[in-house]
């Protein structure tokens, strides 16, 4: 493959090839399976949810246990 420049450009093959492994793989296996940046950030957002409503938990079973309920 020749570059606008007219410089051969030796990645183009490599990219297409893994572009069309990638396209297949969603295909066969479903985008569920497959993680991607997105569905990894939205984890990461899930999970510090998650904590911070655990922290939040034993913060009120704390102040409930010092106040004597």
């Amino acid at each position: 493959m020749t570059a606008p420049n007219g410089d051969r450009d030796f990645t183009a093959p490599p990219r297409a090839v893994l572009s069309a492994t990638v396209r297949l793989l969603y295909r066969v296996l479903g985008e569920q399976r497959l993680r991607t940046a997105r569905g990894n950030a939205w984890e990461a957002v899930c999970a510090d949810r998650r904590r911070a409503e655990d922290r939040a938990e034993v913060r009120r079973m704390l102040t409930a246990a010092r106040s004597g309920r």
